[in-house]
């Protein structure tokens, strides 16, 4: 085989290889819902407001702007722990007011 088609076969291979990689995490995606005030200090998963930029940047526990992924469906009925003033917590579709720190 001359050096153009094992480039061009090579290029196909990795075009390939990155649909197929992309299909997977999207299906894998579709299962999970964002979930606003679950993750605990540098655990969330990306920005949601002021305080946080992105993953890991979550600076207090249940912090109501940031997000986590969580398996669809389970977002609201997550049992967190109480706030220190006894508040029930729960996790939310939207962005919280809760627990944003100064």
């Amino acid at each position: 085989m001359s050096n153009t088609v094992l480039k061009t076969v090579a290029l196909a291979s990795a075009i390939a290889s990155a649909l197929v990689a992309q299909t997977s995490t999207a299906t894998a995606a579709g299962d999970k819902e964002k979930c606003f005030g679950v993750s605990l200090a540098g655990q969330n998963d990306c920005a949601a407001g002021p305080g946080t930029t992105c993953a890991g940047s979550a600076s207090v526990d249940y912090q109501g702007n940031a997000w986590s992924l969580v398996p669809a469906g389970s977002c609201t009925t997550m049992e967190l722990p109480a706030s220190s003033d006894g508040t029930a917590r729960n996790g939310s579709l939207e962005a919280l007011e809760r627990d944003i720190p100064a």
